[in-house]
């Protein structure tokens, strides 16, 4: 079976990738996953410059998801060339760099440092962080999108640049097409949903940025809808991402028109989930006539309600 999947320029050995700050830099899941075996790794999000992240309490368990406003807590993205890449580069499978900036100026910045690691599989422009000021500004409007990945396409020469898009707004064809035309050449769909919870007794949030990121399970409905929706519409690959536990949610999303999927806060409660759906992944595809998971990806793009 055939588990390989090409993202424009970018090749996976297959499509299960670990979603950006629910895998640490890795070295925390040591000893629980063989690191050799995943299409991927997004590693936490990094900055220009260290930033503390917000006030405590930064998460909230949900029914069936898991609130988050952890503020994009790191040490810049110096410290994680020097300290984090030399142990991240030795893992055995493909590793990225997640960005985020605060300024159209900051995010072509950090590709121009990115775009200097050797080994490096692709850059992960984080564009949709709800839970900083600002962190959504650039997936929000269509130009704003377009510019920046435009910028950072200029500076990223060949190394593979996906652009991570916010599921808070009108109409998330619209963004994923500037980002399209800015370059990206994939789409990761989608991050977290705006939520909030509320401690009654004391009348005030339970966050301490009020408002978080919601993921887990009970947003696998809404993200597999914008994944659907954006590959029904344009044509450059997608990577979904949202409440994916089990290889049932995995085939959804290719099916829908991913060809790759992360795995995001099912790695706090079962780490080794992306070992096993791994290896029921060849059954699930064969169950479907097909002999390839490329065979797979999209084909329920076409589907129409019956007239």
């Amino acid at each position: 079976m055939e588990l390989a999947v090409q993202l424009g320029r970018l090749k996976l050995p297959n499509p299960l990738l670990m979603a950006s700050g629910t895998f640490g830099y890795a070295r925390e899941m040591d000893g629980l996953v063989d690191f050799r075996r995943l299409g991927g790794i997004i590693p936490k999000t990094v900055t220009a410059s260290p930033r503390i992240g917000n006030a405590p309490p930064r998460t909230f368990e949900t029914a069936s998801g898991l609130l988050n406003a952890i503020g994009l807590d790191n040490d810049g993205i110096d410290y994680f060339l020097d300290h984090h890449w030399p142990c991240l580069s030795g893992l055995g499978c493909p590793v990225f760099i997640n960005i985020a900036g605060k300024t159209d100026r900051e995010f072509p910045e950090m590709v121009r440092k990115a775009s200097g690691i050797p080994g490096l599989a692709g850059i992960e422009l984080n564009l949709s962080c709800p839970n900083v000021t600002g962190g959504v500004d650039f997936a929000t409007d269509p130009e704003a999108c377009r510019r920046v990945v435009t910028s950072c396409r200029e500076r990223a020469g060949e190394i593979p640049l996906i652009a991570k898009l916010s599921p808070n707004v009108t109409s998330i064809v619209d963004i994923a097409q500037a980002a399209s035309e800015g370059g990206a050449d994939a789409l990761t769909l989608v991050n977290t949903f705006m939520g909030i919870a509320i401690d009654w007794r004391r009348h005030k949030p339970i966050l301490g940025n009020a408002t978080g990121g919601l993921s887990g399970p009970a947003i696998k409905p809404l993200a597999l809808r914008c994944v659907w929706q954006v590959a029904r519409a344009i044509s450059i690959p997608i990577i979904g991402v949202g409440g994916i536990t089990t290889l049932d949610d995995v085939m959804e999303y290719l099916v829908a028109g991913a060809s790759a999927v992360q795995l995001g806060t099912v790695n706090f409660f079962d780490p080794t989930a992306v070992l096993r759906i791994l290896d029921e992944l060849p059954n699930a595809v064969h169950s479907l006539g097909k002999k390839s998971i490329i065979d797979v990806i999209g084909l329920a793009k076409g589907w129409q309600p019956p007239k």
